[in-house]
C-alpha cells in the first residue's frame, strides 16, 4: 500500500524535556521508519542550552535506546532517522536568540510547519508572538499546545486569546494524549457502527458509568508543577472529561472534526452545575499518606521540604450528572489518583439488572452486564455476560463470562497515542483535539467545584499509598447503591 507521506518541518519547543524524550521522539522515530514522514522532513529540537549537532544526535540515540523496547530500536533505521534531526538554541523570551531557528526554517518557507509547544503554558504566548514577529507563522503553520491550558477558566481564556492573536483557531491543536489511544477511538466505532448497542445506550438500560484513571506512581520529582494543579486540574478537567464526552455524546452527522466536537461540547454544556450541597455530597478530594507500592515503602505527599502545608489533592472522585434526555438520572462516577494500588485506566458501562430472574430458585445470583473498556496498562474491551455452567446438573447454574471484543492486530507493534496525534497534526486533522469552546466549557464546570474546595466545602481526606483511595470515595458510590469496579 502506498503511504501518503507528508513533507514538513516539525519544531519541538521544550525538545530536551521529559515528554520529548519519552514520547515525542519515539513517536517520530516510528512515524519516520513506518513511512509516514517524507525522508526530507526535518525534526528540529529547540534547546535552551548550547549543544552541537553531534551532541544532539548522541543524546537522542541515548534516549531512544532508553525509552524504546530493545526490539523496536534498530541501528540502521536510526542512521536514516538521524539525518532528519536538527538542533537550535533559543531562549524563549529573547527574540534575538530565534535567528538560528529562523535561518533554518527560511530555507523552506512553503513547507507544512508544525510547532509543538512542549513547554509550560507561561511560554505559549511569547513563543507564538515571536514566531509571528519573525514571519515564521505561515498559512501552512500549525501549533500544538500541551495541557494544562491554564488553571481555571480565566487563565485558559487569557492563554487562548493571546495565542489566537498569532494563529487562527483552525491552526491550533490542543492535545490530550488519551484521545490518541486506539481503544478510546474505538468507543465511537463500538457505539455508532454496532446496531446492538444503539438502543441500549441510554438511561432506560444503563445503571451508571464509571471512569477511572489510577496511577501507582507519585509526583516523581514534579512536585513543583503538580502542587499548582492537583488531580482535578491535571486529570479530571481534561482526560476524564474527554472520555465522558465520548461515552455520552450523541451520534455526530459524520466523522468531520467539527461534527464530532460539536457533540462533545453539547455534553459539556449539559453537565449539571454543582451547588455547595452537591460539592459536599458528590465530590471527594484526598492526599496520599505513606504506604507501600509493590511491597516497597513510599513516603506520603506532604513528606518533604515545603510540602507539609500543601492543600493540593492527589485524588479526586465525583458523581457527575448530565441533564439531557438520554442520560437523565444516570450517575457518571469519575475518579483519578496517584499512589493507587495499581495503574489502571478504564471505563465501565454498568447495565441495569433484569426486571425479574427465573433462575433464583436454582441458587443463582445474577450479575449485571458490564461493558469494560480498559485503556491501560493493557487496552481491551470486554462485555461481561451471564452464561450456563456446562454439565448435567438438574439445576441450571450460571456464571459470568467475558466476551472479548478486541481487534486482532496484524503488526507486531501497536502504535503509541502520540504517533496517531502527531500524524493527525501533520495531516491537518483536528478531530482528536480540543476546540476553544470545548476547553472553556470544561473549565466553566470545573471552576465551581474548585472554588468549593478552596472554601473547604469538602474537607481534604487522606488515603494510604498503595490502596484504592479514601473510604469516602467508596461511600460516594455506595450511597447510590453502586460500587467501584476494583477487581
Amino acid at each position: 500500500m502506498q503511504l501518503n507521506k507528508t513533507l514538513c518541518d516539525i519544531v519541538i519547543f521544550g525538545g530536551q524535556g521529559d515528554l520529548s524524550f519519552r514520547k515525542l521522539m519515539p513517536a517520530l522515530y516510528h512515524l519516520s521508519n513506518d513511512g509516514h514522514l517524507d525522508p526530507l522532513s526535518r525534526i528540529i529540537t529547540v534547546a535552551r542550552f548550547d549543544m552541537s549537532h553531534e551532541e544532539h544526535i548522541a543524546l537522542i540515540y541515548e534516549k531512544l535506546t532508553e525509552f524504546l523496547k530493545p526490539d523496536q530500536f534498530d541501528e540502521v533505521k536510526f542512521a536514516t532517522f538521524m539525518q532528519q534531526l536538527h538542533v537550535v538554541t533559543v531562549s524563549f523570551e529573547d527574540q534575538s536568540s530565534y535567528q538560528g531557528l529562523k535561518k533554518l526554517l527560511d530555507l523552506h518557507p512553503q513547507r507544512e510547519r508544525l510547532n509543538y509547544l512542549s513547554t509550560a503554558p507561561d511560554f505559549f504566548t511569547v513563543i507564538s508572538k515571536t514566531l509571528s514577529i519573525l514571519g515564521l507563522v505561515t498559512p501552512q503553520s500549525r501549533v500544538v499546545l500541551e495541557k494544562p491550558i491554564g488553571r481555571d477558566l480565566h487563565s485558559a481564556r487569557l492563554i487562548n486569546s493571546e495565542v489566537l492573536k498569532y494563529f487562527e483557531e483552525k491552526q491550533i491543536y490542543r492535545i490530550d494524549h488519551y484521545l490518541g489511544k486506539d481503544t478510546v477511538q474505538n468507543i465511537m466505532a463500538l457505539r455508532f457502527s454496532n446496531r446492538i448497542f444503539m438502543p441500549l445506550w441510554d438511561a432506560n438500560n444503563i445503571e451508571h458509568v464509571q471512569i477511572t484513571v489510577a496511577e501507582s506512581v507519585g509526583v516523581e520529582g514534579r512536585w513543583g508543577y503538580y502542587d499548582q494543579y492537583g488531580a482535578m486540574r491535571d486529570m479530571i478537567q481534561n482526560h476524564l472529561m474527554q472520555l465522558l464526552c465520548l461515552v455520552a455524546m450523541e451520534p455526530p452527522y459524520s466523522l468531520h472534526a467539527d461534527s464530532v466536537r460539536d457533540e462533545k461540547v453539547k455534553v459539556l454544556r449539559s453537565l449539571r452545575p454543582m451547588s455547595a450541597a452537591d460539592i459536599e455530597r458528590k465530590t471527594v478530594r484526598a492526599q496520599y499518606a505513606q504506604g507501600s507500592i509493590d511491597g516497597q515503602p513510599v513516603p506520603g505527599y506532604r513528606e518533604g521540604d515545603g510540602m507539609q502545608h500543601s492543600n493540593t489533592e492527589t485524588f479526586a472522585a465525583l458523581r457527575v450528572d448530565i441533564d439531557n434526555w438520554r442520560w437523565n438520572g444516570v450517575p457518571f462516577y469519575l475518579r483519578s489518583g496517584k499512589r493507587m494500588r495499581q495503574r489502571n485506566s478504564e471505563i465501565v458501562i454498568q447495565f441495569k439488572s433484569v426486571p425479574h430472574s427465573i433462575f433464583l430458585n436454582q441458587g443463582n445470583s445474577i450479575s449485571e452486564n458490564k461493558l469494560v473498556i480498559s485503556l491501560q496498562p493493557k487496552e481491551s474491551i470486554q462485555l461481561k455476560l451471564m452464561n450456563k455452567v456446562p454439565g448435567l446438573s438438574d439445576q441450571m447454574r450460571l456464571q459470568q463470562v467475558d466476551l472479548e471484543l478486541n481487534s486482532r492486530i496484524d503488526s507486531t507493534r501497536k502504535p503509541d497515542a502520540y504517533e496517531r496525534l502527531l500524524l493527525d497534526v501533520i495531516r491537518s486533522n483536528p478531530t482528536l483535539f480540543m476546540r476553544l469552546d470545548e476547553v472553556e466549557a470544561a473549565w466553566k464546570w470545573a471552576d465551581v467545584i474548585l472554588a468549593g474546595w478552596a472554601d473547604n466545602v469538602t474537607p481534604m481526606k487522606s488515603y494510604q499509598a498503595g490502596t484504592d483511595g479514601p473510604t469516602a470515595s467508596i461511600q460516594l458510590v455506595v450511597q447510590d447503591g453502586a460500587s467501584w469496579n476494583d477487581e
